[in-house]
């Protein structure tokens, strides 16, 4: 029996590897990487003293804090949270991050007399850049609104923190909390509330949480677009 040639094998396989790229595309071409616009913060005594947000543009944000979670108690364990953001506020930080030109060239205000808010790093990556910038205040208007953005995102988590280790082990203790966060949610201080409603919804349904806290639970999650039916 007589045996394909070597040059014949070579035509063959290469003739296969057309024709299945053909088919599969994701075999001609590797998926794009995701574009990551990520945003640090350290400001040694505050609550929390660290944390870190990074935001996916398919919508995937991470979250990390450490330090304590009142000014009284000690610090826990670091603190790490995975959610999926809201596509508004996801295409906002991706449309500020193209504004202040992805954190390229000078950011930080370099005034020496403003007052410290913090060491701030906001970062952007993707298939073409991998950019960063460190600042303390920055008089880019684009800057300035992601970092309140990531700001109050923050806020929103750290009061999810709080109001998980309050419900397991300080149940009156949530009716300050819950207030306070109630009345930051009206004056548009939190975002995204909808990451944590699961312990809102915890305490809404818990009958051994008083009444006048389950019911502020429900308004917020109401605020974050997840309502639920009154128990």
């Amino acid at each position: 029996m007589l045996r394909p040639s070597s040059a014949t094998r070579k035509v063959v396989c290469l003739l296969f590897l057309i024709l299945t790229a053909a088919a599969y595309p994701s075999f001609a071409q590797s998926a794009p990487s995701l574009a990551t616009v990520s945003f640090t913060l350290d400001f040694p005594q505050s609550i929390p003293d660290h944390y870190a947000l990074k935001v996916s543009s398919d919508g995937h944000a991470a979250y990390n804090s450490t330090g304590k979670l009142t000014p009284d108690s000690e610090p826990p364990d670091p603190f790490h949270l995975e959610f999926t953001i809201s596509p508004a506020t996801r295409e906002k930080i991706f449309e500020l991050a193209a504004k202040a030109k992805y954190f390229e060239g000078k950011v930080d205000s370099g005034k020496r007399n403003i007052a410290s808010t913090g060491n701030k790093v906001l970062a952007y990556h993707d298939a073409q850049r991998n950019t960063q910038a460190e600042y303390n205040y920055s008089p880019n208007p684009a800057v300035q609104a992601l970092t309140s953005t990531f700001q109050n995102i923050s806020t929103t988590l750290e009061f999810g923190r709080r109001l998980d280790y309050y419900h397991h082990y300080q149940k009156l203790a949530l009716e300050a909390e819950l207030k306070t966060m109630e009345e930051m949610a009206r004056s548009k201080s939190l975002e995204e509330l909808q990451a944590v409603s699961p312990i809102l919804e915890q305490i809404a349904t818990d009958q051994s949480v008083i009444n006048i806290s389950r019911t502020r639970a429900q308004r917020l999650l109401a605020l974050g677009g997840t309502p639920i039916a009154s128990h």
